[in-house]
């Protein structure tokens, strides 16, 4: 079964060693998802959740105007798979040709399937099986905001997990 999911946040992982690498977390079925991503990768997260245009077309908003200019739409992100400590992913698009509806299917990350949900606003859906492995109840995390001087972008998240 496979669940709506939220974006809860983009910000970087925390241990008793300081900071770590950076996070997008996600919520489904009351459960939050901690999925670790690149550093550009959680910048161009945070620029689409803030709404703010970065000076030059980055490579998920040229992906999107190309992707429109072709007549096609991506309907949905699915989180589905995880092996090894690794997230899969797969973007469910359709296009409109003569009236035709196609439809096609595409293996990615999921940091670039997150980050093109946030810009074109389609669901992100996780499967239970990815649910049950990586979930983790929200009292697990402890979240601090930046500080005043703005030293983080999104919010530091520390998993207080086994």
């Amino acid at each position: 079964m496979e669940h709506e999911a939220t974006v809860e946040g983009v910000g970087v992982g925390m241990s008793d060693e300081g900071p770590g690498a950076p996070v997008v977390i996600l919520q489904a079925r009351e459960e939050l998802i901690p999925i670790f991503v690149s550093s550009d990768q959680a910048q161009s997260m945070q620029l689409a959740i803030e709404g703010e245009p970065f000076e030059r077309p980055l490579t998920h908003d040229l992906f999107v105007e190309m992707v429109a200019e072709f007549g096609a739409a991506i309907d949905r992100v699915r989180i589905d798979d995880l092996a090894d400590g690794t997230f899969y992913a797969k973007i469910d698009c359709e296009q409109y040709h003569a009236g035709e509806r196609t439809q096609a299917v595409f293996d990615a990350r999921p940091s670039d399937g997150v980050a093109l949900a946030l810009r074109v606003d389609c669901p992100i859906v996780v499967t239970d099986e990815v649910i049950d492995e990586a979930g983790r109840p929200p009292d697990a995390f402890e979240t601090r905001e930046p500080d005043e001087e703005g030293e983080s972008s999104g919010s530091d998240y520390r998993y207080e997990g086994e």
